[in-house]
């Protein structure tokens, strides 16, 4: 993301921090407003161009998403009021707002944990990432399948933030979406997501430790998303964000076996 949509996304983020009674209707609103500029490269143009006031630009909010609740529209004028890198960034932006809102909107549920699941199964169907992914059936019908997968199993708002993401994916793989999602859910509760490819489960005791370490050494909570891997053999291999832990015996053994060739 270039360093002006680096500026716009943080003032849009404090923005909705000082929004109040943000609902799901809300986020949904957002969701709806992302699928509509990207939709419409005659109105991404509109609201993304550098040319027009700040007040022009606003305008086209009120005239296109008039019928939106005030939190809504106040959040996409904060938007507008800004200036992107690109358009399609702008889109970027308005996506993230309704993915925080879904989070603030239901701050009890685990929504890291279930849109972490949720990737494990579709990382898992690889009939289920192809119909997710695929450009030939009709986005809203990939809408529905999801709600129906998630039925009872997830709350409402990881519903919508799947749904939606998957409804218009722009060119983007179903498990980018999601790794994404999570990150940003996590962001918004102030803390970062480790993924953690272990051989065998860990005990509770583990994951405490674990969690504690890496706490410390990122300064934050840290949240941990498990994953049983065979090809670990032992020990661990955790990632956060670009970086890379390794302290798997296959590691160490890939690692022997390249200083024994050199």
């Amino acid at each position: 993301m270039g360093s002006a949509s680096t500026q716009a996304l943080a003032a849009s983020t404090q923005a909705l921090a000082a929004a109040k009674d943000i609902t799901l209707d809300t986020a949904k609103e957002l969701f709806a407003a992302a699928r509509a500029v990207g939709d419409s490269s005659q109105l991404s143009g509109a609201l993304a161009d550098p040319a027009a006031t700040a007040v022009a630009r606003q305008n086209v909010v009120a005239a296109v998403f008039g019928g939106f609740s005030q939190n809504a529209q106040g959040l996409l004028k904060t938007v507008v009021s800004e200036r992107w890198s690109s358009a399609a960034e702008m889109i970027d932006g308005i996506e993230e707002l309704a993915i925080r809102a879904a989070a603030v909107a239901e701050p009890s549920a685990d929504l890291e944990g279930e849109l972490f699941g949720f990737s494990r199964v579709v990382a898992a169907n690889s009939e289920l990432e192809l119909a997710l992914g695929s450009r030939l059936g009709e986005q809203d019908a990939k809408g529905g399948l999801v709600e129906r997968l998630l039925a009872g199993g997830a709350s409402a708002a990881t519903t919508l933030i799947v749904s939606s993401l998957v409804s218009r994916p722009r060119e983007r793989r179903v498990r980018q979406l999601l790794s994404r999602a999570t990150r940003i859910v996590a962001s918004q509760g102030e803390r970062v997501v480790a993924t953690v490819h272990t051989a065998k489960p860990l005990t509770d005791a583990q994951r405490t430790r674990l969690s504690d370490a890496l706490s410390r050494r990122y300064d934050g909570t840290v949240s941990l998303n498990e994953v049983l891997d065979p090809a670990v053999v032992g020990g661990l291999r955790v990632q956060i964000a670009d970086d890379v832990i390794d302290g798997s015996i296959s590691a160490r053994l890939a690692d022997l076996r390249q200083k024994l060739a050199g």
